[in-house]
Order: C-alpha cells, then structure tokens, then sequence
C-alpha cells in the first residue's frame, strides 16, 4: 500500500516539474502535428503513388530543405544557449535579436540564390540519366519551393526565442500547417494548379508557419529589435561556434542526397518508395525529439550555466531510459510493419506491391530508432555548452561510412540496403557522441 501510494506521489511530483510538463506537452502536440502529417501522406499516395511527379518533388525539396537544416536550423542552435547567457546577464537583447534576424535573412537570401544558380548543374552531376522531361518537372516545382527558405529561416529564430520564454505550446503548432496547405491543394485545387501542387502548398505552408509564430512572439512582447551590434561577446562566440555547427549539419545533411543519389540510380520509384519507407521511423522519431529536444536544448542551456556536472548525470539518465523504451518501440513497430504500411498507404494508385516493397524498407529504417533518438539528445547537451567542433569528425566519419555501405549494400539488397546503411550509422554515430561525452564527464572530474 506505501509503495503504491509513493509511486502516485511521484507522478504527481512529476506533473508539477515544469521541464516534464513541457516535454510532454510538446509531446503530445507533436502527435497530433505529426498525425496530420501522416494523413497528408495518405492523400499524397492515394493521389501519386510511386510515381515520377512524386520522385521529382522529393528531389525538388531536397536542397531547400537541406540549406534549410544546415544553416537555419544550424544557426538556431547555436543562437539558443548564448541567447540564454545574454539573457542571464541581462545585455543588449534588442540589438543581439536584431544581429541574429539580419544574419538570417543575408544567408537565406544568398542560399536562395546559390540554389538558384546551381540547379543545373547539380540536376546533372546527382541525378543524371533521366528525360527532359523529368528535369523540368524538379525545377518548376524548385522555383515555386525556393522562398520557403526565408520562411523557414525566420520560423526557426523566432521558435527559439519563444522555447527560452518557456512559450512551447502554441509554437509547437507552427508545423501543422505545412500538411493542412497541402492537404487543402490537394483537395481543392489539384487541377487548378496541377504539377506544383505539392510545390505550392509547401510554400503557403511554410509562410503561414511563420506568420503564427510573429503573432505569437508580438503577443508575448519577446520581439525587441534595435541597432545590431556584431561584436558584442555573445555574438562573437555564435560567429565562432557556427562553422563546426554548419559543418556538423552538411556532413550530416548529405546523407540524406547521397541516398537519393543512390535511390536515383534503381527503377523509377525508389525514391519515393524509401520517403514512404521513413515516414514511421520519422514519426515515432520526431515525436520524442521534438518533445525532449526542444525542451532540453534551452534547458540545458541554463543549467550548465549553474552545475555543468550535475547536468552530465542528468543527460546519462535520461539516455538510459531512452533506449530502454525506445528499443521496445522498434520491436514492436518491426513486428507490424506490413500490416502498418497497408493501413495507412495501400489505396488507389498505392498497391498491395508497393506496400511491400516499403514495409521492408521501413523495418530497415526501424532499427536506428534508439540510437536516432539518444544522437539527438546529446547533439542538444553538447550544443548547450558550446561543444559543437567534435561534431563535425563525428559527422564526417559517419558520411564516410554511408558512402561505404551505400555501395555494398546496395549491391546486395537494393533499395533496401540504403535503409540498413542508414540504419548502421545512426548506431555508430551514437556510440561516438556517447564516448565523447564519457570523456568530457572525465575531464570535469
């Protein structure tokens, strides 16, 4: 009776611990964003199943969405644990804020037009081999995808600054509108806009994302802007952490296009068929990610600042925990795999081959869940005390390895064995950082 009632306590205490709060928060919120999500790619393969139009979108996203990742989002990590010191010692936070967006907007606009100018030519070097026609298809729908780079980058400065003003809730919802703009393109104006459909509705997506975050930020009153200064202390170590940031983000980044790439070189239809493939791993991924990462990246931020130690041990437990339930996720989702994707996908032009096909990809995907999950965590610790160099080693051995493997297992397994490869580095990658970290918890003593 006394071991029942204590463990009720314990819950309860746990509700009022306002960092468990927001991690479930996020959490939950996630879900239901992330579930949108999935019925966006219903309607998407009851729309295209495996299909050119779909490989080519894909390929049309990937540079937006890399440049986005590697420097927008690159640049929000760094920017949130010295946003944090210039909080804590109570500076310039207007022209610090106003550094940040103007560094934001001068690299989104030089990316959006790097990517402009390079189209052609990374079209032929990646993805030779193919029609005209099929060339056209990626860039009309690139150039109506292009600004969702300005968007994105803006939507992730402002979510960091509301995830340190403890604001988790409704910034959260900022991804929900992606898939609903789709979804209502899709729905409503499939013939009306026909080839840049997918295209178009990225784009209102990615603009109505960033228009709620404002007018959540302006609500708040967290938005000061004044005159930059770019050689304030805080802004001078962003300037100084950011390149093994970018570079971290790049090589980890290019995994993802040298699986294209790859993909590329099989029938038509691998590479819409390993985009579907990762979608559940993705799902369940992204759901304690966002959750925890959002959440621990500010929060480690601040208590390093305090008992640097003290925050090691806390990232040991929660990265045991981690595995633990993370791995009796995988399991299970590998053990229902086919049954899961034929729900979900197989209608219309989404045949019972197609299903088969991804299921096998997606319990090769499965596997990295644990060791994808605990990256994360530590990507997140490490960044919230500036250690950002060692990252770039890791990353670069681990692209390395993809290459590697991409070429042997391809060989042997087809499409599938770029999922495995995908798979087996995220577990190296893992180890890696966790070695690090053992050896920094060392060296505080």
């Amino acid at each position: 009776m006394s071991s029942k009632s204590d463990f009720i306590n314990s819950i309860k205490k746990g509700f009022k611990n306002s960092t468990i709060t927001n991690i479930l928060v996020v959490g939950v919120i996630t879900l239901l964003v992330k579930g949108l999500g999935f019925v966006k790619e219903i309607v998407v393969a009851d729309s295209f199943g495996l299909t050119e139009l779909l490989d080519t979108f894909f390929i049309a996203i990937l540079i937006p969405t890399f440049m986005s990742n590697v420097f927008l989002g690159g640049f929000s990590s760094v920017f949130i644990p010295n946003y944090v010191i210039e909080l804590k010692k109570g500076k310039q936070i207007g022209a610090f804020q106003s550094t940040c967006f103007l560094i934001t907007l001068v690299v989104s606009i030089v990316f959006c037009i790097i990517a402009i100018l390079t189209t052609d030519f990374y079209l032929e070097i990646f993805f030779k081999g193919h029609t005209s026609g099929y060339y056209n298809l990626i860039k009309t729908q690139f150039y109506v995808v292009i600004p969702s780079i300005l968007f994105w980058g803006f939507s992730s400065l402002i979510h960091g600054i509301l995830t340190i003003d403890n604001e988790f809730k409704y910034s959260s919802l900022s991804a929900v509108f992606t898939p609903l703009s789709i979804m209502i393109c899709l729905l409503f104006f499939k013939e009306e806009l026909g080839i840049i459909v997918l295209a178009f509705g990225t784009l209102i997506g990615s603009f109505s994302g960033f228009m709620f975050l404002l007018i959540i930020a302006l609500k708040r009153n967290i938005i000061h802007l004044k005159k930059p200064d770019f050689i304030s202390e805080n802004i001078r170590e962003i300037f100084r952490q950011l390149p093994a940031k970018l570079s971290a983000n790049m090589l980890t980044g290019a995994n993802g296009i040298i699986d294209q790439y790859f993909a590329a070189q099989l029938v038509i239809g691998s590479i819409a068929a390993l985009n579907y493939g990762v979608k559940i791993p993705m799902f369940t991924i992204s759901i304690v990610t966002m959750a925890l990462g959002t959440v621990l990246l500010p929060y480690f931020s601040k208590k390093a600042l305090i008992d640097r130690k003290k925050t090691f041990n806390e990232l040991k437990k929660i990265i045991k925990i981690i595995l633990v339930g993370s791995g009796v996720v995988a399991i299970l989702l590998v053990l229902l795999s086919t049954p899961i994707i034929s729900l979900i996908f197989e209608h219309n032009a989404f045949t019972s081959s197609d299903t088969n096909i991804v299921s096998k990809i997606q319990q090769m995907y499965l596997l990295q869940i644990p060791a994808y999950i605990t990256t994360i965590i530590m990507v997140r610790f490490l960044e919230s005390i500036n250690k950002n160099g060692f990252m770039v080693l890791a990353a670069m051995i681990c692209l390395l390895l993809n290459i590697i493997l991409n070429f042997i297992l391809i060989k042997k397994l087809g499409v599938y064995g770029l999922a495995l490869a995908t798979s087996i580095v995220a577990i190296i990658n893992s180890v890696i950082l966790y070695l690090y970290i053992n050896h920094l918890i060392k060296l505080n003593g």
